[in-house]
């Protein structure tokens, strides 16, 4: 064999080498190891930071991209690995040459990527990619460390509105040992508008005061940096402080230095409970008898009296009665829905403890003629879905992504979602001699369920709790209806005071409402654990928890922003306004114009609020363009609240609406057949449409409209008394396309 001949340089040196002692080992000893490289603590992550195991792109559902397929957010390392190793004949990865693996060339776009450049060739993350692949693609050792948790540094911070601050993630492992992974953790803000958050853990907060949390993600674990960002100015002059609510409200107020705007006036209160508790305007004796009453306790008396009103069952029924699936699907559909209105009305009409009502629900047996309650098994039929349910409406948890994988935001896994489909996985239902009627039943049995990954089956376990093991003859869903009444439960009685807060404020204290995890803090923490411990003292009594938030300063604050507070979105420093749902927008027409409208099946004068399902919407073009639910989600998203052209057209222009203005009798006539002063006539309308009297200039621009002189289409005066009919006609269509009418202020 030829030898290769070497530069004068490198012999010499060989030669000063050999007799000199040390050098030798000095020039011919190998580059030190390289620690070896894990798969999954150190390849994963760079997958999913470089967004390759996303839900758009090779973790989409089915076969991933172009037949490449990863598990979403690396929560299944042993599958990619399977799928990035021996898939597609290795072609992927090339230990003999690293640098032309197809993981490689794709990822930094040597190669035609649709995903386009995730990778510099420069960056530390290709090295790493490189080494491992040149190192043999080992997957790891089971002695490898683990990752036990992650920590953000700082966990909170108070900032000022377009500052900075730099976050550090340390990930702590089972043997003891920490890691920086700020560089490759991923990071996302709770609220866009009021912070954003960079790649490498740059978080800027932009120019909203109040309370911003940025979550931080790392190999499945998840932390929260949470910043308080105040305005500044001088919190004084607060109103007196009603409840508990108020000093949780405040102090928040003080802490961020956002002023809240006065306490409403008494026009104002009234209109604003009244809609709110009761679904329904005041009417002018109501209104007028309230303004002029001077005792110091009228408010609480007004409350106790909407609580009292069978319009608060109807109102709250119409809530419930939508989330709870109340959907007619066929004709032979009506009586269960009518029976499970009613039910629910009946609930609440009576007060009905919630954790008994959700009981009554859940372990539900019978047909719909003895217990209307079963009527929920009727709509909600499968396990699966009777889980995600009761997880998102009950518990404020949202659990349709642990299905498939590991829940993206929380700890939840395929395993907590099977385990608590187990709950349900002994309803049994057969026909009764009534078309379309099943008999609900708990079968005996051992209740468990299959976890559709791993093919094995699971017992029942409630959310973070132990496995349990259910005598066959027990019915498991009464484990589940104990555990969600337990005190120390988490989840259920913040679930519902985050709900009704909403109702009453316009936006939870947790939002989207029905979204309650770690990574999505409350705004006002220590207000809504303050919440959920009264609402469990009270025995879970929903009136009571309408009763103590309606009675607080902080609802009764104007809706008008001062110099200050009209940025705060999230502090509750003013009423946020928001327009009528379509029900009640409805019945507050027909009240103002002294119309009504007919419903099919149901007694004439029926309000529409307490239309018992969702199929009089297919009949009511109003009820239909102003968003009134279908009833087939759980989530309070699909009542449309926000306005629209089509709204708009039709308060203006629909033949409906100029039915109703005009009707016979309705209240356009009756007001130009009285002989009361004008003036009189107009605060009535003023009264009705706004439970306020007009004010000076409204007064005089009303009554000179009113008084001017009107022609038919030939030119011809009007008759005095159709004129005047006419006019009124034109004020009432006015008022209710006023922002005022329309919305709860």
């Amino acid at each position: 064999m030829e030898m290769r001949r070497l530069p004068f340089a490198g012999i010499a040196l060989l030669l000063v080498s050999l007799a000199t002692p040390g050098i030798a080992a000095d020039v011919a000893a190998p580059a030190p190891t390289e620690p070896p490289v894990s798969f999954v603590n150190d390849i994963s992550p760079i997958l999913t930071k470089a967004g390759c195991n996303a839900g758009a792109c090779h973790a989409k559902a089915g076969m991933g991209q172009r037949g490449f397929r990863l598990s979403l957010l690396g929560f299944e390392p042993q599958e990619d690995y399977e799928h990035i190793v021996k898939e597609a004949k290795g072609r992927r990865v090339f230990p003999g040459a690293p640098e032309e693996s197809l993981l490689l060339l794709k990822a930094a776009n040597v190669v035609p990527h649709g995903g386009g450049k995730r990778l510099d060739t420069n960056s530390e993350d290709y090295k790493t990619l490189a080494r491992w692949i040149s190192q043999g693609v080992a997957y790891g050792k089971e002695t490898d460390p683990k990752l036990a948790s992650i920590e953000v540094q700082p966990k909170h911070g108070s900032m000022k509105t377009r500052s900075e601050q730099r976050l550090k993630v340390l990930a702590h492992y089972s043997d003891g040992s920490t890691r920086d992974v700020t560089r490759i953790a991923l990071y996302e803000a709770n609220d866009k508008n009021m912070a954003q958050a960079s790649e490498e853990g740059l978080v800027k907060i932009l120019d909203l005061p109040g309370n911003v949390a940025v979550m931080v993600r790392y190999q499945g674990m998840v932390s929260v940096f949470s910043a308080s960002i105040p305005l500044g100015a001088t919190v004084e002059n607060l109103p007196p402080a009603k409840n508990f609510i108020d000093g949780f409200v405040f102090a928040n107020l003080k802490q961020i230095g956002v002023p809240p705007s006065p306490v409403c006036d008494d026009a104002t209160f009234l209109r604003r409970a009244s809609l709110d508790i009761a679904g329904h305007l005041p009417t002018v004796e109501e209104a007028t008898a309230f303004i002029a009453d001077t005792a110091p306790d009228k408010r609480n008396r007004l409350i106790e009296t909407l609580l009292a009103s069978p319009d608060y069952a109807d109102f709250f029924a119409n809530k419930w009665a939508a989330l709870l699936h109340n959907k007619r699907d066929a004709a032979a559909d009506i009586t269960a829905d009518f029976a499970f209105h009613d039910w629910v009305r009946d609930c609440m009409q009576a007060n009905t403890p919630y954790d008994q009502m959700a009981r009554q629900l859940l372990a539900a047996t019978g047909t719909i003629a003895t217990n209307p309650a079963v009527a929920w098994y009727k709509r909600v039929k499968e396990p699966q879905q009777q889980l995600e349910d009761v997880a998102q409406l009950f518990l404020g948890v949202r659990m349709q992504c642990a299905q498939c994988h590991h829940h993206p935001f929380e700890r939840w896994s395929q395993k907590d979602y099977y385990s608590l489909s187990a709950f349900f996985s002994q309803v049994g239902r057969k026909p009764t001699a009534t078309a379309g009627e099943d008999v609900i039943f708990s079968k005996r049995g051992i209740a468990e369920a299959e976890n559709k990954k791993t093919k094995l089956m699971v017992k029942p376990a409630a959310l973070g709790g132990p496995t349990l093991d259910i005598p066959p003859d027990e019915d498991p869903r009464l484990r589940l209806a104990d555990w969600m009444s337990e005190k120390t439960n988490p989840f259920f009685a913040k679930a519902l005071v985050n709900r009704y807060w909403k109702h009453f404020f316009h936006r939870g204290l947790v939002e989207p409402e029905d979204d309650i995890r770690d990574t999505n803090p409350p705004t006002n923490p220590e207000l809504l654990d303050a919440l959920a411990k009264y609402f469990i003292d009270s025995g879970y009594d929903l009136k009571a928890m309408v009763r103590v938030i309606t009675q607080s300063s902080a609802y009764q604050f104007g809706a008008t922003p001062n110099q200050y507070n009209g940025v705060d979105w999230q502090n509750f420093s003013r009423y946020y306004p928001r327009r009528l749902n379509a029900e009640v927008l409805l019945d507050a027409i027909d009240q103002l114009t002294g119309a009504q409208t007919d419903f099919a099946d149901l007694p004439r004068g029926t309000h529409a609020i307490a239309l018992p399902d969702n199929s009089y919407n297919r009949t009511s073009g109003f009820l239909k363009v102003f968003g009134r639910p279908e009833g087939a989600s759980v989530c309070e998203c699909e009542r449309v609240q926000s306005a629209s052209l089509a709204q708009s057209l039709h308060l203006m222009n629909a033949a409906d609406m100029k039915a109703k203005i005009t009707a016979a009798n309705g209240r356009a006539e009756l007001l130009s057949k009285e002989t009361k002063p004008e003036p009189e006539k107009i605060r009535e309308l003023y009264l009705a449409a706004f439970s306020r009297e007009p004010r000076e200039n409204e007064l005089e621009t009303t009554e000179a409209y009113l008084g001017r002189s009107q022609f038919d289409a030939q030119g011809a005066p009007l008759d005095a008394q159709k004129a005047k009919r006419q006019g009124y006609e034109d004020i009432l269509w006015a008022l209710i396309n006023t922002k005022e009418f329309l919305y709860n202020h």
